[in-house]
């Protein structure tokens, strides 16, 4: 899976004498379709509850919280880099371990449940997607996200016009929502396919299991789509639709996720490439530094440093 989180835009930490407690201190700012608000956390604190009554998206920005979803089983590490959507009615169960050293900073956006339905009613009228078995559709269970750039840009701009001082900022809000509504979808489809947890009926799910099990081979758009039994371009549409990116950059992601774990099991660089479906190594390490911002070799040395 490719966890590499992308992180969002800070806003300045607020000093002790502006805060109202140390913990989970509240600056809110009002919008018509949603309640976006920044927490901060200053000392060390546990079991600090946080309810919200409508669907909420949240996301990390500094620090780290140890927690737990009330309905849910398990406690997770939540850290800067990752989202956590909370269903209506659901609360939060909080661990600050280290907010003493390093306080912890994160938003919540508590999103208007009409504004999401007539949102995904207006995609799934005027947008269907391409594949019929695929709707716009929020999946409350896919919950714990990492940030892609699409998402995170699009959290960065919400969080921007909330605390913008603007006459307009309601009507650059909406606009602004939707488009975070969308990002998140791609990215729980995203997340899912990663987790080999896409819905097998669907042709995203059957492209994307036909792709995992042939990089070592050459992928032809053409020859995908028609196995997908679509045209190309409603196969790059339906891509666009369901997870956010092109069919190729999919494709190239999902090779260097592989050759990463490749890498991690001391396979040569060479030997990588041929297995990813590179057929030219310096080709291949030009693309890894493109994804992964180091070199295969230096990747790889890293790696088995910290074994």
């Amino acid at each position: 899976m490719n966890n590499r989180r992308i992180l969002l835009k800070t806003p300045e930490l607020k000093g002790e004498h502006q805060l109202t407690t140390l913990v989970e201190n509240q600056t809110k700012f009002n919008l018509n379709n949603c309640e976006f608000s920044i927490y901060e956390t200053h000392q060390s604190a546990f079991d600090v509850k946080l309810h919200f009554e409508t669907m909420a998206f949240t996301a990390m920005l500094r620090g780290k919280k140890h927690m737990k979803l009330d309905n849910r089983t398990g406690y997770f590490d939540y850290f800067p880099g990752q989202s956590v959507l909370v269903s209506p009615g659901e609360t939060m169960v909080i661990d600050f371990p280290e907010a003493d050293e390093t306080p912890s900073q994160c938003i919540s956006l508590s999103l208007n449940p009409e504004f999401i339905e007539n949102s995904l009613n207006h995609l799934n009228y005027h947008l269907p997607k391409m594949d019929e078995t695929s709707g716009w559709n929020i999946e409350l269970n896919e919950y714990f996200l990492f940030n892609n750039k699409s998402l995170a840009s699009a959290t960065d701009n919400i969080m921007r016009i909330a605390m913008d001082d603007n006459s307009q900022k309601d009507i650059m809000a909406d606009f602004a929502l939707k488009e975070l509504l969308i990002r998140l979808m791609q990215t729980q489809a995203r997340s899912m396919v990663e987790k080999n947890i896409a819905k097998n009926k669907s042709r995203i799910g059957f492209v994307v299991d036909y792709i995992k099990k042939n990089l070592h081979q050459k992928l032809s758009i053409d020859s995908i789509a028609k196995l997908a039994y679509v045209s190309k371009s409603n196969f790059f549409k339906m891509f666009r639709d369901e997870l956010g990116t092109s069919p190729n950059e999919f494709i190239l992601q999902e090779r260097i996720n592989k050759a990463k774990e490749l890498l991690a099991y001391r396979n040569s660089i060479k030997e990588t490439a041929y297995q990813t479906g590179f057929s030219d190594p310096n080709y291949f390490t030009r693309v890894f530094k493109q994804f992964v911002g180091v070199t295969p070799k230096h990747y790889q040395d890293k790696i088995l440093f910290l074994e």
